[in-house]
């Protein structure tokens, strides 16, 4: 228990080496924060990563708080200062003002060696003093630091327990007063916060421990506490809070807009599983199935689609694509195309000239965008296939055990330049052939000349040779790509010719 007199009374000090060690720890743990914060701060626009450089923030003070704290162990804790006499020279410039944002660019005199004094007011060994109220003299006694954590001039001397309300926010007082109360009359420790307003008019945020210093008779003699200026440290708690919550609600965003976008995808795309029946009865039906591959790197779906449609002529439109970004935007304006296409489809618009309308379509939207696509009109009479593209993969076309890509017509990107004329090509189908219709997505590999997807789908051909249908056909086709890391979402559609 500290004397009845002074609050940092003496103590034998620990193993100097011991506690050089944990200030070398320290130093080390904090460049190692260091580095981390300047990574997050490279991605500044990324609310996780603000988040992160927060916490960083908030490490790196409770670090250097720490790191002076084993300083002034290992130095020993300064004398408590008396009332200074009337010459007494005012105590230099304020610490910062709470309100200012921390940048996280705060570091103590690393040329000084802790204990000393520091190169700053405002440093870290200023954030703490000490201070007794002797109830049996009025005495009281204030360690250099508090003046600078108050801000007051040395010429007025240590607040007595009456005044110390003065400089304390009304909201605050009640808690202070409490704190006073319980450690003079029931004995309590002290510990609790509360901000004050310096004469400066700058508020700080003060935590405050002690205890009551009893006489022999077991009767409070006086009450010693260490105040510690949190200002920064709570700005780091709360910059972390913030950002926090700001993650939070760009992850609630990102979840209501993928939600958004699955039901449009769902409701624009219902899974393919069956057969599609040509008019009046017609010829054998295409068994028909499709897929939908998510992206990982994102959680928000995109702008594939795969369509397949029995037309009033009594052919069938196939088709699929992939439109740039991801998110709402992005389905919206899938959906937006698709219905043209649908439409364009069913009055008769052949798929060479039904491509330049949807590049014009899309050109002259209200968000831009890029696109590939692939449009086929499927002939059950003739059994031919008539196609067109636009910067899209060729189908394949698997037959007799045997894969090999169709020859692509020429054909530009949907949305990449004005009035482009896109060729059509034609291609004879025979009972039992597999047209595999997929986006880049599926088959990309490390760049535009990586065909290696490609070819793993061709290898495929005896296995679709032997399936049953569509669905076999398209579950073979998921155990070989179903389970990768694709870094772009995808669609895939097996189409099979009935006999």
């Amino acid at each position: 228990m500290p004397s009845p007199l002074f609050a940092d009374h003496p103590a034998q000090p620990p193993e100097p080496g011991a506690v050089d060690a944990l200030i070398s720890q320290t130093s080390r743990l904090r460049g190692e924060v260091d580095a981390v914060r300047r990574d997050a701060a490279a991605h500044d626009d990324d609310p996780q990563q603000r988040w992160q450089r927060a916490l960083c923030d908030l490490a790196m003070h409770q670090l250097d708080d720490l790191r002076a704290q084993f300083g002034q162990l290992r130095d020993g804790a300064p004398a408590p200062t008396l009332p200074a006499p009337e010459d007494a020279a005012p105590v230099d410039g304020p610490p910062e003002e709470e309100g200012l944002v921390f940048d996280g660019s705060f570091t103590s005199d690393a040329g000084a060696a802790y204990g000393e004094a520091p190169a700053r007011t405002g440093s870290l060994l200023t954030r703490v003093g000490s201070a007794e109220w002797n109830l049996l003299t009025d005495e009281v006694s204030w360690s250099e630091e508090l003046f600078q954590i108050f801000g007051r001039s040395r010429e007025l001397g240590p607040m007595s327990l009456d005044e110390m309300p003065t400089v304390v926010f009304s909201e605050d007082q009640p808690r202070l007063q409490a704190m006073v109360t319980d450690c003079l009359i029931d004995g309590k420790p002290i510990d609790g916060e509360f901000r004050i307003v310096r004469t400066d008019a700058k508020v700080r945020t003060v935590h405050m421990t002690g205890e009551p210093v009893l006489d022999t008779d077991g009767c409070t003699a006086s009450m010693w506490a260490v105040l510690r200026d949190v200002s920064e440290l709570r700005r780091s708690e709360r910059a972390v809070r913030e950002s926090r919550d700001s993650l939070e609600h760009s992850r609630q965003i990102e979840r209501t807009e993928r939600r958004v976008a699955v039901e449009l995808q769902e409701a624009v795309l219902p899974p393919w599983r069956g057969s599609l029946r040509f008019a009046h009865g017609g010829p054998a039906p295409l068994d028909v199935a499709g897929h939908y591959f998510p992206a990982a790197s994102t959680g928000l779906i995109g702008g594939d689609w795969y369509d397949a449609l029995a037309l009033p002529a009594g052919d069938a439109l196939l088709t699929v694509g992939d439109l740039t970004g991801h998110g709402v935007a992005a389905t919206s304006s899938m959906a937006m195309l698709l219905g043209a296409l649908r439409g364009m489809a069913v009055a008769g618009i052949r798929p060479g000239a039904l491509m330049g309308h949807l590049n014009q379509l899309l050109e002259t939207s209200g968000q831009p965008a890029l696109g590939s696509a692939m449009c086929c009109r499927y002939d059950p009479v003739a059994q031919t296939l008539t196609w067109a593209q636009a910067g899209h993969p060729a189908p394949l076309l698997f037959r007799g055990g045997t894969g090999r890509p169709l020859r692509r017509p020429e054909g530009v990107l949907l949305g990449a330049t004005r009035a482009v004329a896109y060729e059509e090509t034609e291609t004879r189908l025979h009972p039992g052939d597999v047209l595999v219709l997929h986006t880049d997505g599926m088959t990309r590999g490390a760049d535009v000349l990586d065909d290696t997807g490609v070819a793993r789908l061709l290898d495929l051909a005896p296995r679709l040779a032997e399936a049953r249908d569509a669905q076999e056909c398209l579950r073979s086709v998921l155990e070989e790509f179903g389970e990768e890391a694709r870094e772009d979402d995808a669609c895939v559609m097996v189409v099979r010719v009935g006999s």
